[in-house]
């Protein structure tokens, strides 16, 4: 009897303790949720959060997680570029004339296939291809997405940093081809239709960069969130969280080989940066890498300013509207920087083609108003 009695206020304690504990850890488990959204979260795991909070809907989660496959498939691709065979020319020219890479070709590939997979999309529009393409394979196709699959690919035989950019637009109900009754050249039409939108129509733009480590950043319209490619689980952990681009900067990129084709108000800019630029002092830095995205990142990362612009040669400079301004624009004023032309938002721009091209400067707000001074 006494030693029953004495065993049994600790079975009576072990059943009161262990509530206790399965409330701390349903609390720590919570804790743990709480802090999902943060540093260290996968990218998959955000656009679910993402989906859950409202932000996206479930059709533009799946043409995110495609476009993140289609990155981890490029960045490989470009890894192994040198021992595959796979750097030089293709021998063939796109629809600006410009020699394509055999990894302009491939990467091209790569992002129409997983596009088109996904069954979301109802029109692509490449930097590759002559006129958008109106995606057969959807039963949905409610978004637009625009890309330039592989930027600063003149720079894959000396293994410098490129990079993918992307933006994704609402469909227009309007201009939604109809398979079973319209012909080629009116679906065609429709399809240009589509995809000249201005930037402000746009729903998400990001990039990723191949270099020492690969990166994707992106923005849903709610500020701009990096993630690194971690090799050892092939999948995009957050490593940048709400980016902003520092209000100023003495950095400038520009390609100054072109300097004697710009305008006289450029070339005044240029030469007030060598004397410190509006506030005096020490002279800005130049850092130019010949790849928008590797310059851009280190502009909204360390602030200055990053231009591509208009000469005598090409009055309106080389980048596209479409798949390279607008969507950097947009990630720029996402995270407090700022998008121009050299005299407005490049953000309001209503394009005329879809291969259309604009002067772009792009960075810190008081490094691209003090450009516009001069413009």
């Amino acid at each position: 009897m006494s030693a029953f009695a004495a065993k049994a206020p600790t079975r009576a304690l072990a059943k009161t303790v262990a509530p206790r504990r399965a409330a701390k850890s349903v609390k720590a488990t919570r804790g743990v949720v709480a802090k999902a959204g943060g540093l260290g979260t996968p990218f998959t795991t955000w656009i679910l959060q993402q989906e859950m909070e409202e932000n996206i809907d479930g059709e533009l989660a799946v043409v995110l997680s495609s476009i993140s496959l289609a990155c981890k498939q490029i960045a490989s691709l470009v890894q192994r570029a040198g021992i595959a065979g796979m750097t030089g020319l293709a021998g063939e020219t796109n629809v600006q004339g410009e020699d394509q890479k055999k990894l302009d070709v491939i990467s091209n590939d790569v992002f129409c296939d997983v596009l088109r997979q996904t069954g979301r999309t109802g029109v692509i529009a490449s930097e590759e291809e002559d006129v958008p393409v109106a995606v057969e394979e959807t039963f949905g196709g409610n978004y637009v997405v625009v890309f330039d699959p592989l930027d600063g690919s003149s720079n894959i035989d000396a293994a410098v940093s490129t990079g993918s950019i992307w933006g994704i637009y609402e469909s227009d109900s309007t201009c939604i081809p109809d398979f079973s009754s319209e012909d080629a050249s009116k679906i065609e039409e429709k399809c240009v239709m589509n995809v000249c939108q201005p930037g402000n129509n746009l729903l998400c733009a990001g990039y990723c960069m191949y270099s020492s480590s690969t990166i994707l950043v992106l923005t849903i319209g709610q500020g701009v969130y990096g993630f690194t490619l971690d090799p050892t689980v092939g999948e995009f952990i957050m490593s940048h969280e709400k980016i902003q681009v520092p209000k100023s900067g003495k950095i400038y990129s520009f390609n100054e080989g072109n300097y004697a084709m710009w305008t006289d108000g450029l070339k005044k800019y240029m030469d007030s940066l060598k004397t410190g630029g509006k506030d005096g002092g020490k002279p800005y830095s130049a850092r130019y890498i010949g790849s928008l995205v590797g310059d851009f990142h280190r502009t909204i990362l360390y602030g200055g300013i990053y231009g591509y612009p208009g000469d005598a040669k090409n009055p309106n400079g080389k980048l596209r509207l479409l798949y390279e301004c607008a969507p950097m624009s947009f990630i720029a004023e996402q995270a407090g920087g700022a998008g121009s032309d050299g005299k407005g938002r490049i953000l309001d721009i209503m394009p005329t083609k879809v291969h259309q091209r604009v002067p772009f400067f792009t960075g810190s707000v008081g490094e691209v108003e003090y450009l516009e001074s001069f413009m």
